[in-house]
């Protein structure tokens, strides 16, 4: 699978579990909604307090799963490098990352304040590997 067909796929499903590595070692998993960008990244809302941006920040590397609403049914697994995008840099890509996942919020002011209320950030992972590669 090309890191292009796996981006497609993101497109059109939006459910995921994020794997980000803890500082032993271990996995952290977290179901989470994903998008894509314009420039092909994918998209993560986030808390800045969240174990997950702590763990993207101290190690980049972040993999997800990303499957339809019927779980067993097609998925990709994408690997790729994150970067978190603060507040107040943060916000407007926060409101695009809301539109293409659920179109117009009926109050931008009242979605601006909970962004910032909730500190909210914006992980944006660039894919480097897609798959899989063999099924069976």
């Amino acid at each position: 699978m090309t890191i292009d067909t796996a981006v497609e796929f993101v497109r059109t499903h939006a459910r995921a579990v994020l794997a980000t590595n803890r500082a032993n070692g271990a996995p952290q998993l977290s179901p989470i909604l994903v998008g894509v960008d314009d420039a092909g990244r994918l998209e993560v809302s986030s808390r800045e307090t969240a174990y997950k941006v702590r763990n993207l920040r101290r190690d980049p590397s972040a993999s997800l799963c990303v499957f339809a609403d019927q779980f067993f049914g097609p998925w990709v697994q994408i690997d790729g490098e994150a970067v978190i995008v603060s507040l107040p840099e943060a916000m407007e890509p926060l409101v695009a990352y809301y539109r293409r996942l659920s179109g117009d919020h009926p109050n931008w002011d009242e979605y601006r304040a909970a962004m910032e209320s909730e500190r909210r950030v914006l992980i944006q992972i660039t894919p480097t590997r897609a798959g899989p590669q063999h099924s069976g």
